[in-house]
């Protein structure tokens, strides 16, 4: 959405939102005997001393409504070696209809008891919420970290890196894919009428010029 009024008064461009860096994450948490996971990115750190940050989850995600009960979750840094069935994995599905972890082997246990993500993650990092605030279709939690440890060196993934280099890009429909051989053909078409119409200039220009002139 773009809104703006003239003469310094307000204008809006939603679209610079999407100029904002983000990261992304694994947030785990768990309930009674049950662990689970989503997809997020939204994670900062909001002050050093103590050292607390802040997180933002949909309400929706049954990961939020575990951690609402049990007050402290684990974040799991997602880098630019994680495939796309890692996303797939805790993003689209749901902890309340599968058991995100049944068949997800590459975890650890932190000492705050929940599971973190060892493949394809530079680090991770354990809190304990201290506060919540009610964001109307999200919660944010600011939490105070407990535990946090470097995995490797590899960069991590951005929302922008994961769009350009992991998520598969769309396929073509059979559609458009004859309207790429189409174009294409007469592309080659054209090129070919061109290149006629190059030698028979070449070769017949001068000809007919000397007609002209005697």
């Amino acid at each position: 959405m773009l809104n703006y009024i003239n003469n310094g008064e307000i204008f809006m461009d939603n679209r610079v939102l999407f100029n904002i860096g983000y990261g992304l994450y694994v947030l785990t948490a768990q309930e009674g005997n049950q662990d689970n996971g989503c997809i997020i990115n939204t994670v900062m750190q909001v002050t050093s001393d103590p050292c607390q940050i802040a997180i933002a989850v949909n309400k929706r995600n049954y990961t939020n409504q575990m951690i609402q009960h049990t007050k402290k979750f684990n974040i799991s840094v997602l880098s630019e070696n994680a495939k796309f069935d890692t996303f797939k994995h805790f993003g689209f599905q749901s902890g309340r209809d599968v058991d995100k972890f049944a068949t997800f082997n590459d975890i650890k246990r932190s000492p705050n008891g929940l599971l973190y993500i060892t493949k394809d993650t530079n680090s991770y990092m354990s809190a304990f919420v201290k506060q919540e605030i009610d964001l109307g279709t999200h919660t944010l939690f600011i939490a105070q970290l407990v535990a946090a440890e470097t995995l490797s060196d590899i960069p991590t993934a951005t929302y922008t890196y994961y769009q350009q280099n992991i998520k598969p890009k769309p396929e073509k429909t059979e559609k458009e894919a004859g309207d790429v051989r189409f174009a294409d053909l007469y592309m080659k078409v054209t090129i070919y009428r061109l290149i006629i119409y190059a030698l028979f200039v070449s070769t017949e220009l001068p000809i007919l010029r000397g007609f002209h002139e005697s």
